[in-house]
């Protein structure tokens, strides 16, 4: 199912289905709140997705985020309870594509479940995934990740993040910038200092991709932050205002990780903002 609006369109593409601990994506809300949203297993694990965007405008296909990819260490598939399935070739191939038809990776951050797909290995070493595209990050985003501290070091891998680096197309933004006409990146701050989202906009309508910031339908509520966040007093001021706008502009949101819903409007009744599926997903391939 896809979601026509103005010249636009965007298809979600549910790339394959992970696990993380519970309380890793609520932070300081109770156990007890939490997991009435979702199911968790044994081990306070919840299933969660590598949602993908395949948005077509201006004569070319751009791609919001690449999920965790197809060559995990063994180590990451133990960190993410993910294994090596992806379905981006085969849903692509679907629409009659292919990888060497994406003209632009709009990368939200450099987490490896948001860029590991962005790169295969080949031989020994890396290449990018999308050999014809220009992929688009904020500048502080990679100057943080090819150098992290060690607290956020798990979640980045330098070998893919140099191998993007060298391959020449890999473009640095810097703030709030306008990839082309109707698309716009923003920088969010919050879950990491160069986090941004993307806002699509035809026909009067406007589609926004602000991942981590709002990543599943849980998070609709300012309060749920992520423990990972590294800032997340910036998460709850943006969130803030991102919800008001959701609400009363009644605009598209698109969640990155949720396993059910990847397409959504907001609606608020009896002060609480509820969720709209567009679109419901219950498993990934």
């Amino acid at each position: 199912m896809n979601f026509g609006f103005g010249n636009f369109e965007i298809t979600p593409i549910v790339d394959q289905l992970f696990y993380l601990d519970g309380g890793t994506m609520f932070g300081v809300v109770p156990k007890k709140l939490w997991s009435r949203l979702l199911p968790v297993d044994d081990q306070n694990l919840i299933p969660m997705a590598c949602n993908l965007y395949l948005v077509k405008a201006n004569d070319k296909n751009y791609l919001v985020d690449s999920g965790l990819g197809v060559d995990l260490s063994e180590l990451e598939q133990k960190i993410y309870g993910a294994s090596n399935n992806s379905a981006l070739d085969e849903k692509l191939l679907s629409m009659n594509m292919s990888v060497e038809d994406i003209d632009v990776v709009l990368l939200t951050h450099l987490h490896t479940d948001h860029v590991g797909g962005s790169v295969r290995r080949k031989g020994d070493k890396f290449v990018t995934r999308f050999p014809n595209a220009i992929y688009y990050v904020q500048e502080r985003e990679f100057a943080d990740a090819i150098d992290p501290d060690e607290r956020s070091k798990a979640a980045y891998s330098e070998d893919r993040l140099k191998a993007l680096a060298d391959s020449g197309q890999l473009k640095f933004i810097d703030g709030d910038t306008e990839i082309a006409p109707g698309i716009k990146a923003v920088l969010t701050g919050g879950h990491t200092a160069g986090h941004q989202g993307y806002e699509f906009t035809s026909g009067g309508e406007t589609v926004v991709a602000y991942c981590d910031i709002i990543p599943m339908t849980g998070h609709v509520r300012i309060p749920y932050v992520a423990s990972v966040d590294l800032f997340p007093l910036d998460t709850l001021r943006f969130k803030r205002k991102l919800l008001k706008r959701l609400v009363a502009e009644k605009l598209v949101v698109a969640f990155g990780h949720d396993h059910a819903v990847t397409l959504a409007r907001l609606e608020e009744e009896k002060h609480k903002i509820i969720v709209k599926p567009l679109e419901e997903i219950t498993t990934a391939k």
